[in-house]
């Protein structure tokens, strides 16, 4: 088998784990963090938010680099060349790695190159992968990263959970402060918040965020948003539900949780069952949030580019780390 048939994260980690000897714990070569690189400080903020989540899930970082040849009106140039701009591209993913490894020694951190079209590349490559972490340019009234093709690409095609970190993503935004903004002793980390729909809910959106809190040992803030029918006839005269509606939406999702309560009995479970935009619900919830879950249900049709209205506005508003769960 040739290197580039070599399971992930790559024949650069098979290489790393030789050389430091037969005492090292060799860890699941097939388990890995892909992160997808660019140079840009996106992506340097994913990078070091994909090696704290490493050293969380005791996992190696793969940094991901693609590059699309050049145009063949530039190949040819002496100094805009193909070979020059390969070799200016092989320098990101090096630089980045190094600066990982210094400042997460635990973290074992391979990289791998590969050329062609961006969106299809990286989802191609991080097939299998526990996370494929991408960066995202910060949320404004034009859209900006997640707006283009190769984010929402990405997503709207990755059976791979997708997690989007912002640029100037740091350790300390994970974690609750004081009045004066400084990081309690306890060092207690803010809440991750999963959007739940009480009328198909899907148990491995609420895996993944219950699983990422039990990590951070903090809490799991789930919202359920619901819009009552038109018309219907438990609405007070100023359009609003009465507290027989709520009350009964509250017991569902009382009752839809209860398992998950008992599954994971160390983390708390905060429910906020509102009437409302659930997308507007998740944004204001994400304010006070270290992760935000949404779940983005797989289309048949491998034409356009879906990712669901709820997970599509929450991407464009939430200023945490956004993780989208694929689900059926």
């Amino acid at each position: 088998m040739s290197e580039d048939e070599w399971p992930y994260p790559g024949a650069q980690l098979r290489d790393t784990l030789e050389s430091e000897g037969p005492t090292r714990e060799v860890r699941d070569m097939t388990r890995t963090i892909t992160v997808g690189i660019d140079g840009s400080p996106e992506s340097h903020a994913a990078a070091e938010w994909a090696a704290r989540e490493a050293e969380l899930r005791d996992l190696p970082v793969r940094l991901l680099h693609v590059w699309e040849p050049a145009p063949a009106v530039l190949a040819q140039d002496s100094i805009l060349g193909a070979k020059t701009h390969q070799h200016w591209t092989e320098r990101v993913p090096q630089k980045v790695g190094e600066g990982l490894r210094l400042r997460h020694p635990g973290v074992v951190v391979t990289s791998d190159q590969r050329s062609g079209p961006p969106a299809d590349t990286l989802v191609r490559d991080a097939d299998g992968a526990e996370l494929l972490v991408l960066g995202s340019r910060a949320p404004s009234g034009l859209g900006g990263f997640l707006a283009g093709s190769v984010g929402q690409s990405v997503i709207a095609h990755s059976e791979t959970p997708v997690v989007l970190v912002r640029a100037g993503e740091q350790a300390a935004g994970e974690h609750v402060v004081d009045s004066v903004g400084v990081p309690p002793a306890a060092n207690r980390r803010r809440p991750v918040v999963v959007g739940l729909d009480i009328g198909s809910p899907d148990d491995g959106v609420l895996s993944f965020a219950f699983d990422e809190a039990q990590r951070r040992g903090t809490a799991v803030h789930v919202v359920s948003g619901w819009r009552p029918p038109p018309y219907c006839p438990s609405l007070t005269a100023g359009g609003v539900p009465d507290q027989g509606v709520a009350r009964r939406k509250a017991a569902d999702l009382t009752r839809l949780l209860l398992p998950w309560r008992q599954s994971y009995p160390d983390v708390e479970v905060v429910e906020a069952s509102r009437p409302g935009s659930p997308a507007d619900l998740l944004a204001e919830a994400s304010h006070e949030a270290s992760l935000v879950v949404v779940g983005r249900r797989i289309r048949p049709s491998p034409l356009g580019v879906h990712i669901g209205a709820v997970a599509h506005a929450v991407l464009h508003r939430v200023s945490a780390p956004v993780a989208v769960v694929a689900h059926p």
